[in-house]
């Protein structure tokens, strides 16, 4: 196959990942809403949050090589740069629309560096990362020792995207560049190493296409779906547990 090629896999491992977020948001909303008295914070939950998260960066980072394949085919130089500066930028942005969104509902814990936020500017700065290929890597893991590091330092809040915030800070959706991006890069080293070129090196198992194609379609459609569930989940749960919404 050509590097032009959608390997259906990747937008399965995607669906995957967008039906993880779905099952915790849902949780995380019954806890915050007081209709289960889950905690969402620690233990089981807190760690399939974490694995949610980085499973979907990881799809981000091995997709973007297969971007950078595909679009290397007839752009190069400043042209390939600008079209991830601009990709970035629209993600960067509908995150800030996230951030107007639930400052308006809810106040305290609105989201000021989520993960579209964190994607976007991974997206913006993926043309500094694609040359070292599958050594990408190594960058990734040391953003995550960073990031691991700055858990143990408060500072202000403008150093919020880096993972440096105080003490007093609490959102619902927080993850900055560090160490967040190194799972990106991580993802980006991977897709090179799994699809070098932009093409598939390793065969798959006959898998049932009713089974593939469900999961490929949410993860073909990941960011209309990350940005409608919550408000549909949450009126569902008004609509089922007579919650107030206002």
């Amino acid at each position: 196959m050509n590097a032009v090629s959608r390997y259906p896999e990747i937008d399965m491992v995607r669906g995957i990942a967008i039906l993880m977020m779905v099952l915790f948001h849902t949780v995380f909303d019954l806890s915050f809403f007081g209709v289960s008295p889950i905690e969402v914070s620690t233990g089981f939950w807190k760690y399939f949050a974490f694995s949610t998260a980085t499973l979907f960066l990881l799809v981000v980072g091995i997709s973007l090589t297969m971007s950078h394949a595909r679009a290397s085919a007839s752009l190069s130089g400043y042209r390939l740069a600008q079209k991830f500066l601009c990709r970035g930028a629209g993600i960067f942005l509908l995150g800030l629309l996230v951030t107007a969104g639930t400052w308006l509902y809810l106040k305290e814990g609105f989201i000021v560096f989520g993960i579209l936020h964190l994607i976007g500017i991974s997206v913006m700065i993926s043309p500094l990362f694609f040359r070292f290929k599958v050594f990408n890597i190594i960058p990734g893991l040391f953003f995550i020792v960073i990031g691991f590091f700055l858990t143990t330092v408060s500072g202000p809040v403008w150093l919020l995207p880096l993972g440096v915030h105080p003490a007093t800070f609490w959102s619902v959706d927080y993850e900055p560049v560090f160490p967040w991006t190194g799972i990106v890069l991580v993802g980006m080293g991977l897709g090179e190493y799994l699809y070098p070129g932009g093409v598939r090196k390793f065969s798959l198992p006959s898998i049932p296409a009713f089974f593939i194609r469900p999961l490929a379609f949410l993860g073909r459609h990941s960011l209309i779906i990350y940005l409608v569930h919550q408000p549909i989940l949450i009126l569902l749960l008004a609509a089922v547990f007579g919650i107030a919404l206002i």
